[in-house]
């Protein structure tokens, strides 16, 4: 249950006299007057794992890839194609 659907559940028309086992009553709405619990979800899947800040061997601009990339996206899109650089 929510936060805000326990709250509901504990402070909605209580008796305006004092109460000899307070106990006893948050104990009945807890069980009596929450809502049901919602419907299982399963877990989302973990992010993909995020690379570390790498300087890029052809323009030194940081960018992130695996330790196997010695260049940025930049710098390999111009060494692939003919005539550049």
């Amino acid at each position: 249950a929510t936060p805000t659907a326990v709250r509901h559940a504990l402070t909605t028309d209580l008796p305006d006299e004092p109460l000899r086992r307070p106990g006893a009553l948050l104990a009945h709405r807890l069980t009596a007057h929450l809502p049901p619990p919602p419907p299982f979800r399963a877990p989302a899947a973990p992010p993909p794992a995020r690379h570390g800040l790498r300087t890029c061997d052809g323009c030194d601009r940081a960018f992130r890839a695996p330790e196997t990339e010695t260049h940025c996206r930049d710098c390999r899109a111009a060494t692939a194609r003919p005539g550049s650089q």
